[in-house]
């Protein structure tokens, strides 16, 4: 079963990545947030401010939970292995 070989999807986000997802959660929170609170205060409807919250919640799950392309633009550069016998040691002992 070659359609269940999750080993090649990318599970990883860079910093600039997170960063980025962080805010989106955030601003869509806050912007769902508000909206709830005028319509449930309009409607007089305390559940419509949850379910609009909750709508909200789900939006910003879906764009920065999983390791969306956008999120992984700014890789790392990692330095390179030493090998155990470099030059420097060999001088040292």
């Amino acid at each position: 079963m070659s359609f269940l070989n999750f080993v090649n999807i990318p599970m990883h986000m860079d910093f600039e990545g997170q960063r980025r997802a962080e805010n989106y959660a955030r601003i869509i929170i806050t912007i769902f947030g508000v909206i709830g609170l005028i319509w449930g205060y309009v409607e007089q409807k305390f559940s419509y401010t949850i379910y609009t919250l909750g709508v909200g919640f789900a939006i910003s799950v879906l764009l920065s939970l999983p390791p969306w392309p956008m999120y992984r633009r700014h890789p790392l550069q990692w330095q390179k292995v030493k090998e155990e016998g470099s030059g420097e040691q060999k001088k040292k002992k």
